[in-house]
């Protein structure tokens, strides 16, 4: 890339590199937070949920089933651990925000999670059927910045069709209406005009 072609373009569009090596990684910061907090290099619960409202995660409190992840070593939040069905799960709650949120997934993969969900309210600019239901997210038009720091530029991010198939058909006995759709992600909600409303309503989102 030229300079001048350089200079044109927002930081956020520049030097990525995206595919080289971060210079900063989530184990190396686990293993100092470890050390200076006491805490156990122990692993968290191959799945994970993420609980932007908390919601779940208070339920889980007030009816006794949740205890503390004690391996847990993020500086930034607490990890609660709580069985399901014969399963155990380790859930983060008000994880709110696409750079805190990606910090907390990153940390949670460095320590042993293989399969994260997030499950979040949202409002709806396209109504699909009369709520509540549920959105399983196909793609996601990207308002934000974090995401530009992990793909390319474009438009939308894409799930993975197999993966999303493999939920879909997870998610066919919930006893609740369960809907395919886009979303749209931005990191200022108190930005959304009339008229980026109405451009992510003509988008689909």
């Amino acid at each position: 890339m030229s300079g001048r072609d350089r200079g044109s373009r927002p930081p956020i569009l520049r030097d990525k590199h995206h595919d080289s090596v971060s210079a900063f990684t989530p184990e190396s910061l686990l293993r100092e937070a470890r050390r200076q907090r006491n805490v156990p290099d122990r692993a968290v619960p191959e799945v994970c949920i993420l609980d932007p409202d908390g919601d779940i995660v208070r339920h889980l409190r007030a009816s006794g089933r949740a205890r503390r992840a004690e391996g847990w070593a993020c500086y930034h939040s607490e990890m609660d651990c709580f069985e399901h069905s014969g399963r155990e799960y380790g859930i983060v709650g008000c994880a709110v925000g696409a750079s805190y949120a990606v910090l907390v997934a990153e940390q949670m993969f460095a320590s042993g999670c293989r399969l994260l969900v997030s499950i979040t309210s949202s409002g709806q600019i396209k109504a699909l059927r009369p709520p509540p239901y549920f959105i399983l997210i196909e793609r996601a038009l990207r308002d934000e910045g974090t995401s530009y720091h992990y793909l390319p530029a474009s438009a939308y991010a894409g799930a993975d069709p197999v993966l999303i198939a493999t939920v879909a058909e997870a998610l066919s006995n919930v006893g609740e209406p369960v809907e395919r759709g886009a979303t749209w992600t931005t990191d200022a909600p108190y930005r959304e005009t009339e008229a980026a409303i109405e451009a992510a309503r003509a988008e689909g989102s």
